[in-house]
């Protein structure tokens, strides 16, 4: 997804993306009763053990979905590595709960869904993956690739069509919420120390449902940012204008 940005990026800064524990085609190791291994917090501790490997004890972090979640958890628990945050097209997890509503429920079932304990959605998701990755809510996971092959070009690099695509049906499938309790132990006891940009989608969920700036600035004190317009997946999308944001507020 982040193909046409990465490379700007580059220019001026080392870049290191990785794909996150249990996505992509990243490795999946055992999980528990719990998917404790698999909480954002593992997850985050993955990422920070990646860069002191290859040498950095200090740097940005940059996360769009799924990948703003390990990044704010990294600013979080890792407060010592972490210089800027930039979270594109989210909100934490424990406020997406706590102001969770009819809208919500019923327009992202899914989270409730993955986050009902096993075996019921490995089951399901198991026994029917295409099904499940794409007969979600449109305000949930049905949007994904519809939405990917109606709003890309054909004619771009990023077009929805083929492998892309297929990539992220496959993709979507495999992901399950972890808990949001962490999110909750470390509500008005700790907070976000670096600045923070907050990017989103001008016409998404985020945009309708919440004030992102009003939900980050209750985690941090140094933050910024706005919508963008683009659907969900801005790198892709609005890459000059994602790419723009991220190299002012990076430095």
């Amino acid at each position: 997804m982040w193909h046409r940005v990465a490379p700007d990026l580059t220019k001026r800064f080392t870049v290191v993306a990785t794909d996150l524990r249990g996505y992509g085609s990243s490795g999946a190791p055992p999980s528990t009763p719990d998917h404790a291994p698999y909480s954002m917090r593992e997850i985050a501790r993955d990422q920070i053990e990646v860069m002191d490997a290859l040498g950095y004890d200090k740097f940005s972090t940059v996360g769009h979905d799924r990948g703003g979640r390990c990044a704010y958890r990294m600013a979080l628990d890792h407060a010592e590595a972490i210089l800027r945050l930039a979270v594109l097209d989210v909100v934490p997890t424990g406020d997406v709960f706590s102001r969770a509503d009819k809208d919500f429920s019923l327009g992202f079932w899914v989270w409730s869904f993955l986050a009902a304990p096993e075996p019921i959605p490995e089951e399901l998701v198991a026994g029917a993956p295409d099904s499940s990755s794409t007969t979600c809510s449109t305000r949930g996971l049905k949007y994904l690739v519809p939405f990917r092959m109606k709003s890309a070009p054909s004619t771009s690099p990023s077009s929805g069509t083929g492998i892309r695509s297929t990539r992220y049906a496959r993709n979507i499938a495999l992901r399950r919420h972890s808990t949001h309790q962490h999110d909750e132990d470390d509500r008005g006891t700790r907070r976000i120390a670096s600045p923070v940009l907050a990017l989103w989608s001008h016409s998404g969920a985020l945009a309708d449902w919440y004030d992102p700036l009003e939900i980050w600035r209750s985690w941090a004190d140094d933050v910024q940012g706005g919508p963008i317009p683009a659907g969900h997946f801005l790198p892709e999308e609005a890459p000059e204008e994602t790419t723009r944001h991220l190299l002012e507020f990076l430095g």
